[in-house]
């Protein structure tokens, strides 16, 4: 393949160089992963409505977000585990972010802590908190200037991929994984080298906790976690507080009434139930009943065109995942870099063919 063009090469690209059981964890969904499927599908079918004869010969996608500046209405959604990419994967990803101009949000379930992450990298941090148990004191003592609560893993989805392939950290070595590996020596070396991912936010250990990490590992979240907890959360959290995984207007209006700074419209990437609305398709629901507040969106993004549909929908942000987990697997940090600056450009071609010179004029911009 020669040099990538755009984020569906870096997808051909990151499976040739990633052991099928990390390509398939990164790739997979829930159930019989409809539920991926209908995330794109919503967002092809939406089309946009150009203006013309418009000056657009200075286009704008710089957006406020958060109460600072971003260079595009981007950031970099919370995924777990990116070490299995690349050693260090957090950081990379942090760092490409930073030099991006847009926010980075760290997993509890990175496998680099959270402080190393602030150390390295720098940039706008945010830390999304699952919900094993209730601290979060870190975050706010390493700066990080926002907590995204994932509130759609009350129990973990069945990927069947996963299941197949029997994919667990740690890693069991079994003669079909290690065949695998040793047909990805690249991969295979840089794991040596660095060693296998861990979970440093919650390791057992001096100071940490098994049962915690153990919760992680099998995706035993908190069950109870209710509406007077994330009130409790709110009032013990002094910095923005956004929540990730909201689908109806109703949740949404409770979170903004408990004080959220803002909602994230997910389906986690079509990664925990299958029958679940594509987020793009809620968005207009959950603008009418937050008002002006911070919406992002994530799930199934794949190009600039997919944000300016999605901005035109009513979001302020779009979360990237998959998209930038490919250019880390084929390149690196470098590969980051690429697959951001390709949704910018796309960004910015879409503004000026479609006739609009900034994105906080895309409002009405769909067809039909």
């Amino acid at each position: 393949m020669g040099i990538p063009l755009g984020v569906e090469d870096y997808r051909r690209l990151a499976r040739r160089r990633l052991p099928r059981i990390v390509f398939d964890y990164i790739e997979g969904g829930a159930d019989d992963e409809s539920g991926l499927a209908r995330n794109r599908h919503a967002l092809d079918a939406l089309l946009l409505d150009p203006a013309r004869l418009t000056d657009v010969s200075v286009r704008k996608q710089a957006i406020s977000l958060g109460g600072k500046p971003a260079d595009a209405p981007l950031v970099i959604a919370p995924m777990g585990l990116n070490g299995a990419c690349r050693p260090d994967g957090d950081v990379a990803l942090a760092r490409a972010a930073a030099r991006a101009g847009i926010p980075f949000t760290l997993s509890t379930a990175s496998n680099v802590a959270l402080e190393d992450v602030a150390r390295r990298a720098g940039g706008r941090l945010w830390f999304q908190l699952y919900v094993v148990h209730r601290e979060h004191a870190r975050a706010l003592a390493a700066d990080y200037e926002a907590l995204v609560l994932t509130t759609d893993v009350t129990v973990n989805g069945r990927r069947e991929r996963d299941l197949r392939n029997g994919f667990a950290v740690p890693f069991r070595l079994t003669p079909r994984i290690v065949l695998d590996a040793s047909l990805h020596p690249a991969w295979t070396v840089r794991q040596l080298r660095h060693g296998l991912p861990t979970l440093p936010n919650v390791e057992a250990g001096p100071g940490g906790d098994a049962s915690v990490q153990a919760a992680l590992l099998q995706r035993r979240m908190d069950a109870g976690f209710c509406w007077d907890d994330f009130a409790a959360l709110r009032d013990a959290w002094p910095r923005r507080l956004y929540v990730k995984g909201v689908l109806n207007a109703r949740d949404a209006a409770r979170c903004m009434a408990l004080g959220a700074d803002g909602v994230i419209a997910s389906n986690h990437g079509g990664r925990q139930l299958a029958d679940l609305p594509a987020p793009v398709d809620v968005l207009p629901g959950i603008r009418a009943a937050i008002g002006e507040a911070t919406l992002m969106v994530d799930s199934g993004f794949r190009n600039g065109r997919d944000v300016v549909k999605a901005l035109a929908r009513g979001a302020n942000a779009v979360m990237l995942g998959r998209a930038v987990l490919y250019g880390l697997a084929a390149r690196g940090e470098a590969g980051v870099d690429d697959v951001l600056a390709m949704f910018k450009a796309d960004i910015d071609r879409t503004l000026a063919l479609i006739g609009c010179p900034d994105v906080a004029l895309l409002g009405a911009r769909l067809h039909g």
